[in-house]
């Protein structure tokens, strides 16, 4: 049973003419009329009664122009889902992302995407940079939204976001009565700072900011993770530094204050490999770099 010799039946069925069917399907009448022999033929029963003017369905062909019109109707959509996969339209990507991004900018990113690229599925996949780089070189994500840029000569990153850093304090901190603060301000005082392993990258920053002010604070602990930070912040047990997306957290006893002599910003990069097969990524850089630039 063939796709063709369906629409042969599904045509003649619905017309009850082979001349309007043949017509129709753009051919002519002596192998429409096969068509449909071959396939009564191959199922064993009578589809159509014929007469010179006219068919009319068998009981058995009514049941059949159903499940005919199914098959087709599926095979059609199986086609088209190919060719918008084929075409990079539709498929499955893996995002890998670092917590920070998860505050706001992944939740954006993600409404958008379902918005333009509807039938692209997007699998999340939260990991540290590092871990994202050498994932994507095995081929374990698609794409990663990276702090840090790592050597790779595979690896290709696109700059699409900075954010400044801010100080975050306890409420009840007598610092939080001020409207800016400055790398000074943290001297001697109480601190809770990123570790130098899970979260190198913060930890690099903040680290060389007191260093070129000559400043020392108190570290109290260390942390990977800004989440864990603020909530040691929180209950008041002492200050930190942190990228201003951190205050999309809003705990209820941190205050945010503007971080005065910092230059350097925290930055976000999109990575991804140049060699990566998946026919979907080429649409989703181009969707987020428009996203990004656009702010």
């Amino acid at each position: 049973m063939e796709l063709h010799q369906l629409r042969c039946f599904v045509a003649v069925a619905e017309e009850l003419h082979f001349g309007r069917a043949a017509t129709r399907l753009h051919m002519t009448q002596p192998p429409l009329s096969r068509q449909i022999q071959l396939l009564e033929h191959t199922l064993g029963v009578l589809l159509l009664e014929r007469n010179n003017r006219q068919a009319r369905l068998t009981l058995a062909g009514q049941s059949f122009l159903e499940d005919a019109r199914r098959i087709l109707q599926i095979a059609e959509s199986a086609s088209q889902s190919a060719r918008r996969i084929a075409h990079g339209e539709a498929g499955r990507l893996t995002l890998g992302f670092t917590a920070v991004g998860a505050y706001s900018m992944i939740p954006r990113l993600l409404v958008h995407a379902g918005q333009t690229l509807p039938d692209i599925e997007l699998v999340l996949s939260e990991r540290v940079s590092s871990t994202q780089v050498h994932d994507l070189e095995a081929g374990l994500i698609d794409v990663g939204l990276v702090r840090q840029v790592l050597p790779s000569a595979r690896v290709e990153y696109l700059p699409i976001h900075r954010e400044p850093f801010i100080a975050a304090l306890p409420a009840v901190h007598a610092l939080a009565a001020r409207e800016r603060l400055r790398p000074s301000d943290f001297d001697d005082q109480p601190f809770v700072m990123y570790s130098a392993n899970e979260g190198r990258y913060f930890h690099d920053r903040i680290a060389n900011l007191f260093a070129r002010h000559e400043v020392q604070p108190r570290y109290l602990h260390q942390l990977g993770q800004t989440h864990s930070i603020l909530g040691l912040v929180n209950v008041g047990l002492g200050c930190a530094v942190v990228p201003a997306s951190a205050q999309a957290l809003r705990l209820e006893q941190v205050v945010f204050r503007p971080l005065v002599g910092m230059e350097q910003q925290a930055e976000i990069f999109l990575a991804f490999c140049r060699d990566n097969p998946n026919p979907v990524l080429g649409a989703f850089v181009a969707m987020a770099r428009k996203f990004f630039e656009a702010g």
